[in-house]
């Protein structure tokens, strides 16, 4: 297990008129790697991503909290703004790091695929488990969420899209969950747009225990594959 310490670095969030507070783990060796985590606290604690990079000792983790998520992850213009513009410049200023590769479940899994798209130049790869990437066809039961609409024109217009800023991607899913399908849609229209993209369907339902079990291998191989040594 690689050496490290922990530190929280305060992230001024104008577009949304408030603060937010990261906690960066960093190995004692320099790397200019970094992993970004929506839903950070909870990543950590209950899916195992902090045990993940402590074993890998080569990347920087910064756990973002989750703050309004059932707004912010919903595809939401100002947090894909706030992530790529605010966030990510002050915390590659702050640790000497490069492009980073983005992670999150579920909402954040969306809300990750959505800053990246939106802001491509800040981003290396993507590593995206169970995202809510909601469609009518597929997912009717999930239309009481007060931001289906947006979710929905937004999956739609990227599966539409001719094109897209392309990294190499992974997507993780539980056998057993509703999200499956689009799941496996959105894997179909990334590969279309020139994403080196894996969908990897995992045993298991929507929970930390499968999003966890699924790190490795899957996790690792996606950051061999974009931090080869």
């Amino acid at each position: 297990m690689g050496a490290g310490r922990w530190r929280r670095i305060r992230l001024p969030l104008p577009r949304l008129h408030t603060t937010v507070t990261a906690s960066v783990w960093s190995p004692d060796q320099r790397t200019d790697r970094l992993l970004v985590a929506h839903d950070g606290p909870e990543y950590a604690e209950r899916g195992g991503l902090a045990a993940h990079a402590a074993a890998a000792g080569r990347y920087h983790l910064a756990l973002l909290p989750p703050g309004d998520r059932l707004d912010w992850y919903a595809a939401c213009p100002a947090w894909a703004d706030s992530l790529a513009l605010d966030i990510l410049p002050r915390l590659r200023a702050r640790l000497g790091a490069g492009r980073a590769v983005g992670t999150g479940v579920s909402l954040g899994a969306l809300a990750m695929l959505h800053a990246q798209r939106s802001h491509p130049a800040g981003f290396a790869g993507l590593f995206l488990q169970s995202g809510s990437y909601f469609q009518p066809r597929h997912d009717r039961q999930e239309a009481g969420f007060r931001h289906w609409a947006r979710i929905i024109r937004y999956v739609r217009r990227v599966r539409t899209a001719d094109s897209g800023p392309a990294v190499p991607a992974t997507l993780t899913c539980g056998s057993a969950e509703e999200n499956l399908a689009n799941n496996r849609d959105m894997k179909d229209a990334l590969a279309k747009h020139g994403y080196p993209v894996d969908l990897a369907v995992t045993r298991g339902g929507h929970d930390w225990d499968n999003w966890r079990n699924t790190l490795d291998p899957h996790l690792t191989t996606l950051l061999d594959r974009v931090w080869p040594d």
